[in-house]
């Protein structure tokens, strides 16, 4: 495809079983741990991948070919349980999944074996669906620290800290923008805040870090139309030449904001059906049952 012609590329592809598993013993500590301030490159090359178990949930992702380049948003729709915050976790490298079969591949490198943070370092971001709180770690703390680490990772491993003064200046440009209070940069991060400021700092970070590719997933969860719109008008203004989207969603609402340019309909850990905008008015319309097997378990 033309589309293969760009400076960085992602691959998730198993030629046999992508097998992940959820340890209950890791527990929250190594959830938390996966949220590290760098997150989840102009393109993603997702590759026939290879069933992803999670213990309990039994959800799987059984097979995706999927490419999200610069400039372009596309969206993810499928019911609970079809396996798609399991994708975004497994190709984010969260460290409750083990994979033990297949690649995940950037830029040609194979980082299968990296961290959530060294991925990050190489531009992947995920915005999760339910972000958790820190407390102690302010939002301006936090974010100058995610900025820092990505500073000296581009700089052969030496400190390489941003000025004071040039962080400050755009992280109250990007709160405007955004629409985030200021009084919220001195808080602990998401804790007491609302949904919608959970999720504006969310995309502030997105604004921060400027990764090459975002995941978000389900941000439009628990959104009134107010923060949607502003989540989304945030969304709209980052994707360009150095950024693309992947969106995770149930719902069309967030796409009435964020045009997609492409909708995948991920069932049973599977994309199913592929198009343009106008797939994701026919599912809101009709639903997933012309695509859902009789039984799906769990959630994602």
């Amino acid at each position: 495809t033309d589309r293969l012609d760009t400076r960085c590329t992602l691959s998730f592809q198993g030629r046999g079983a992508l097998n992940c598993v959820i340890s209950l013993a890791r527990g929250f500590a190594e959830y938390l741990l996966g949220r590290s301030p760098l997150f989840l490159g102009c393109f993603a090359r997702l590759l026939g991948a290879g069933p992803v178990f999670a213990s309990l949930l039994q959800v799987s992702v059984k097979g995706v070919d999927l490419v999200v380049a610069c400039n372009e948003k596309h969206a993810i729709m499928g019911p609970n349980g079809s396996g798609k915050s399991t994708l975004a976790y497994a190709l984010m490298g969260h460290p409750a999944y083990e994979i033990t079969e297949g690649q995940i591949l950037f830029d040609g490198e194979d980082v299968t074996e990296l961290g959530a943070d060294e991925r990050a370092q190489r531009g992947l971001f995920l915005a999760f669906q339910y972000p958790h709180a820190i407390p102690g770690v302010t939002v301006t703390s936090f974010l100058r620290s995610a900025i820092n680490a990505l500073r000296k990772a581009a700089n052969g491993g030496e400190e390489n800290p941003v000025p004071i003064p040039e962080f400050r200046t755009e992280l109250l440009a990007a709160m405007e923008e955004l629409k985030v209070p200021r009084e919220l940069a001195s808080r602990y991060l998401n804790d007491g805040f609302s949904g919608g400021e959970k999720k504006r700092v969310e995309i502030l970070q997105m604004a921060m870090l400027k990764p090459k590719i975002a995941v978000l997933d389900e941000t439009d969860s628990g959104l009134d139309i107010d923060a949607l719109k502003i989540v989304a008008n945030g969304v709209n203004s980052l994707v360009g030449p150095e950024m693309g989207a992947l969106v995770i969603t149930h719902y069309q609402r967030i796409l009435n904001y964020v045009t997609p340019d492409y909708v995948h309909v991920f069932v049973d850990g599977r994309i199913v059906e592929e198009g343009g905008p106008e797939l994701a008015h026919k599912l809101e319309a009709e639903g997933y049952e012309a695509f859902t097997p009789a039984s799906v378990g769990g959630d994602a």
